[in-house]
């Protein structure tokens, strides 16, 4: 199925090319030599048959065969800038008098921390332990004030929550920390929210102890005291605004996972409220030890993958595996090589260094880091059994609950032992009577251990209009699923779909790893259908040079694709795509009048994970703005990973051959799907 911004893209850049062509042919002959653009990237992406001049049909011609980068006005010299570089400053629509809570890194926030079991005393003069109410399945912590507007606004959020919650084993506790609210107000307060304990925290100890920040903040606690949430409890109240019902109810949905043992889909926001006194963050460790912390940190970082039936080579899961593995786990976490992430951080200074733009940011806190490091350098010590975390639940089935459909590899396909393999597409049928809407999809791989990733792309009845000679219209159509270690899954909110056509064919591209044993796998692929039509539909482009053509021994070769957006467009996602030689990559958002802004850089770039960038919140590109992907390439006999660093390598989807494809998972922001309009309502940074 042809992708429509690739689709609207070749029509738009017809006249694009024609116009460009006129200006640079100077002396109108109808042709473009390398007198009038010396060394132009326009020029050598276009002068196939090595004559010394391209005429307007050479130009047209590859434009349809599906180089998505028109030609552009930028001088011909123009210095290429290194991987990572300093990008233009971030672009912001919002108000600074209004503030919404923003998504923040969960180990940054004090997520996954052991909170200490502090006593205290409650509005009506009982003592509690927070170990005493911390036996049930979770405990809510709630920040609040008589005298603070937005906490005053959520109190009767806060009853109903906790009379909803309550009655499934949730237990609520109220902190008061403003030394100058009344003992009347408050008791009047209570009432309202009977279900709960108050508690006037005059001297903010308590506060201290949970790392509380505002009068709105709430902090979630499971039954080992291990902060599981940290956030506002929606959207709904902000600085500045109110609106009539929330976009995201941040705790409700926290606390919907937690009953289901599920981790929370967003662990931490900020909590626009009233600022409590000094910075309450909890304080640091007096000793660190495996119980007390180290667990915790590995817990939500490590064990999705390293477990017993894991993806991972080994386990983590108890004290003894990290003891038996201290060295390497040195080495990967200085290196930031694991957890896998290499999106490069907010630049310092952009008020935003403390939020997070990935709502699946991998990547470890730098308190997490400092903390298992000098654990390690002090020799790994267990601690009490007493401060230990509560053990992880894993799905045996699908995460994504109990699929529509499934549809599976027709055989198994069998796994060498040793060496590597090339590519393998699986072809699989789904047999559909009529198109369908899917909410959620999961690859599940027969046996893990060998699968590397898997990318899924769609083909359906309407692949036929595809030229049959492009062997890479596939891939920039873009990919339907993808499988790498540690995810598997894409689900989407209410209102988002992809779409499945009646009788599509889903071309599965596995790469395996054998592990030295031979094997086999049957993998499959479940769905789960949306109710009804979606309010957007989701889709993916791929922005690439298919043309690439990478010179024997080159070190840090650099290769452009753009596509012009038709009409404006919310992306929800990136995933990078190169082989052994891509060593870095960045997508950039660059406007009509040449303005860039950066969307996502990679300085590092490693093929061995295929990973996606979900933005926590979608990221406006307007009608007329281009978003271009720059990869660079190690070609060189440096890069140990190099086939052959004395060939030309170009296109192919073999390893050994090379790719240019940035991933854009976007929507189109209109009433139907498929339908664009320039109605957006979107937010750019």
């Amino acid at each position: 199925m042809i992708a429509p911004l690739a689709v609207a893209q070749q029509a738009a850049d017809q006249s694009a090319i024609e116009q460009r062509f006129k200006q640079l042919d100077k002396n109108g002959d109808g042709k473009i030599t390398t007198d009038e653009v010396p060394q132009s990237p326009f020029f050598a992406q276009r002068d196939k048959n090595g004559d010394g001049a391209i005429t307007l049909a050479e130009a047209k011609a590859d434009l349809a065969s599906g180089t998505v980068s028109a030609p552009t006005s930028s001088p011909p010299n123009a210095k290429q800038p290194a991987p990572g570089a300093k990008d233009s400053p971030r672009i912001t629509s919002s108000s600074k008098a209004r503030k919404a809570p923003q998504q923040l890194k969960a180990a940054d926030h004090g997520v996954g921390r052991l909170v200490a079991d502090v006593s205290f005393t409650d509005l009506a003069g009982g003592s509690q332990k927070l170990s005493s109410l911390t036996k049930q399945q979770a405990l809510v912590i709630a920040m609040t004030s008589t005298s603070c507007p937005l906490s005053k606004k959520y109190l009767p959020t806060l009853s109903e929550l906790a009379k909803s919650y309550s009655e499934r084993g949730i237990k609520w506790v109220l902190v008061n920390p403003i030394a100058s609210d009344t003992a009347d107000d408050m008791r009047a307060a209570q009432k309202s929210i009977d279900r709960a304990v108050y508690v006037n925290d005059r001297d903010g100890n308590l506060a201290r102890t949970i790392g509380a920040l505002t009068t709105t903040d709430v902090i979630v606690l499971d039954a080992s005291r291990t902060v599981v949430f940290h956030g506002a409890i929606d959207d709904q109240y902000g600085l500045g605004y109110s609106i009539d019902a929330p976009h995201h109810r941040y705790l409700a949905d926290a606390l919907d996972a937690i009953l289901s043992n599920k981790q929370p889909p967003i662990a931490a926001t900020d909590a626009p409220g009233c600022l409590l006194a000094a910075a309450a963050q909890p304080p640091a460790n007096a000793s660190i030890t495996y119980h007390n912390r180290i667990s915790r940190i590995v817990q939500r970082n490590c064990i999705e993958c390293h477990r017993n039936d894991g993806v991972a080579p080994f386990s983590l899961a108890t004290h003894q595996d990290l003891m038996s593995h201290v060295g390497m786990i040195k080495q990967v976490v200085g290196l930031e090589t694991m957890p896998p992430w290499f999106a490069k951080p907010l630049d310092a200074g952009s008020g935003k260094e403390n939020h997070t733009l990935w709502a699946n940011d991998r990547s470890l806190g730098e308190a997490d880091k400092q903390d298992l490091l000098q654990w390690i350098d002090g020799g790994g010590p267990k601690g009490d059994d007493r401060d230990a975390p509560q053990p992880l639940s894993f799905h045996k089935n699908w995460q994504i609950g109990k699929p529509d459909a499934v549809f599976k590899f027709a055989e198994a396909v069998p796994i060498k032992a040793t060496g590597t393999m090339p590519y393998q597409n699986v072809i699989v049928e789904t047999n559909l009577a009529e198109d369908k809407w899917v909410q959620a999809i999961e690859i599940q791989p027969g046996d893990r251990s060998v699968v590397h990733h898997m990318v899924v792309y769609l083909l359906a009845e309407e692949r036929d209009q595809l030229s049959q000679s492009d062997e890479a219209a596939d891939e920039r159509n873009g990919y339907w699923a993808i499988y790498v270690p540690g995810n598997g899954t894409l689900a989407y909110p209410d209102g988002f779909a992809k779409r499945l056509p009646k009788n599509a064919k889903l071309r599965c591209q596995v790469h395996y790893t054998p592990t030295g044993k031979a094997t086999t796998d049957l993998s499959r692929i479940g769905v789960v259908f949306a109710k009804g039509p979606p309010r957007h539909e989701v889709r993916v482009v791929g922005v690439g040079n298919p043309r690439i053509a990478i010179p024997p021994g080159a070190e840090n070769h650099r290769e452009d694709g753009s596509l012009r957006m038709p009409f404006d467009i919310q992306v929800l996602s990136f995933l990078p795509h190169m082989h052994v030689r891509g060593k870095a990559c960045r997508y950039k958002a660059v406007s009509i009048s040449g303005d860039a802004r950066t969307l996502l850089d990679i300085p590092h770039y490693d093929f061995n994970w295929q990973l996606l960038y979900r933005y926590a919140e979608p990221e406006l590109v307007l009608r007329g703005e281009s978003i271009k992907f720059s990869a660079w390439y190690d070609n060189s006999a440096k890069n140990p990973a190099n086939p052959d660093p004395t060939q030309t390598v170009r296109w192919g989807k073999q390893t050994n051959d090379e790719m240019h494809l940035g991933y854009v998972e976007y929507y189109i922001p209109s009433e139907a799907p498929g339908k664009p309009n320039d109605k957006s309502g979107g937010k750019r940074r």
